[in-house]
C-alpha cells in the first residue's frame, strides 16, 4: 500500500472514530477496505480514498470505520466482572436506590449484544427484587450492524458456545432455524443506540453503572482520557466505571478512584466518599 494512502486512512480512522491504527496495518486495511471499495463498484483503495477525500458521502465514512471496527465479546467474558456485580455493585446500588427504585446502565461499546444480555441474566439470576424496579439499560457501539445484531438477539451455536452456561442459555434463549434466540423478557428495559464514544454525552443523563470494556485499548491516551473524564460527568457520585482486564486510568485519566477490595478494572468517581455504599 501507498504510505500517503496508508497515513490519510490512519488520519481519517483517528478523526472519525478515535481508532489508533499504528503502525504495519497495511495487511489489515487491505483485508478489510479493498471487499468495501469493489462492493461499492471501485477497483481498490485509491478509488475508495478519491471519494473519502471529496468529504460528501457520510455513509461511505462510516461504512469505512464500521468496516475497520473490532466486535470482538463474548458472554459473561472475563466473569470476574460479573462475580463483583453480585457482590458488590448491585446491593449497593438496591440499597442506595431503594427510594427511587431505578438503576441506570450504560454499556459503551456494547457489540453485538453478549454483555447486556449477560448484565441482563446477571440482574434476573441474583436479584430477582429487581423485577419491580425500572432497571434501565443503554447500549451504544459505533457499528451499526452489531447493534442490529444485539437488537436483534440471534446467536449461532459458536456464539453461545463462548462463555453461557447451558442452565442460562435453556432458561433465556429459544432456538430457532438461524440459531438461538433472545426471549423478550431479557430486553426489558434495554435500547440499543448507534454512537460514536468521540461526541458529546450530556444528552444521556445521570448513569450508576457505566461498562466501558475492551473499547479504549484501541484508542491513543489522550483521547483515552477524554472519553474518561467526560465519562466521569455522567456517572452517579456513587456509581460505578468497569473497564477490561487489561485497561487502566492510571496516567490516563484523574476523574475515578479505585475501591478498595475489588478487583482491577472497577472504579468510583473522585466525588464518591469511599466506603460502606461505594
Amino acid at each position: 500500500m501507498d504510505p500517503v494512502h496508508y497515513d490519510y486512512l490512519a488520519s481519517f480512522l483517528l478523526g472519525a472514530s478515535g481508532l489508533s491504527l499504528g503502525n504495519n496495518k497495511e495487511y489489515l486495511l487491505e483485508s478489510r477496505l479493498i471487499p468495501l471499495a469493489q462492493s461499492m463498484g471501485w477497483n481498490g483503495i485509491p478509488e475508495l480514498i478519491s471519494q473519502l477525500r471529496l468529504g460528501r458521502d457520510k455513509n461511505l465514512e462510516d461504512a469505512v470505520v464500521e468496516a475497520m471496527t473490532t466486535n470482538e465479546t463474548s458472554f459473561f467474558r472475563d466473569k470476574k466482572p460479573f462475580e463483583v456485580m453480585i457482590s458488590h455493585i448491585f446491593p449497593n446500588l438496591i440499597k442506595a436506590r431503594s427510594t427511587r427504585r431505578t438503576i441506570r446502565i450504560w454499556c459503551a461499546a456494547g457489540s453485538t449484544g453478549q454483555e447486556p444480555y449477560s448484565i441482563a441474566m446477571t440482574i434476573l439470576e441474583n436479584f430477582p427484587e429487581l423485577l419491580t424496579w425500572h432497571v434501565e439499560m443503554m447500549i451504544t457501539d459505533i457499528s451499526q450492524q452489531a447493534l442490529n445484531r444485539g437488537k436483534v438477539g440471534v446467536y449461532t451455536q459458536f456464539e453461545i458456545q463462548r462463555g453461557l452456561p447451558v442452565k442460562l442459555l435453556m432458561k433465556y434463549f429459544e432456538q430457532n432455524a438461524k440459531g438461538w434466540q433472545v426471549k423478550e423478557e431479557l430486553k426489558k428495559g434495554m435500547r440499543f443506540q448507534r454512537f460514536n464514544l468521540l461526541d458529546a454525552y450530556d444528552r444521556f443523563g445521570v448513569f450508576d453503572l457505566i461498562m466501558c470494556r475492551n473499547v479504549l485499548i484501541y484508542f491513543e491516551n489522550k483521547t483515552k482520557g477524554n472519553i474518561l473524564d467526560r465519562m466521569s460527568k455522567q456517572l452517579a457520585t456513587d456509581g460505578y466505571l468497569m473497564l477490561g482486564a487489561a485497561e487502566t486510568i492510571l496516567g490516563i485519566s484523574e476523574s475515578y478512584q479505585k475501591i478498595p477490595g475489588l478487583e482491577s478494572g472497577v472504579y468510583a468517581p473522585m466525588s464518591a466518599k469511599i466506603g460502606a455504599s461505594v
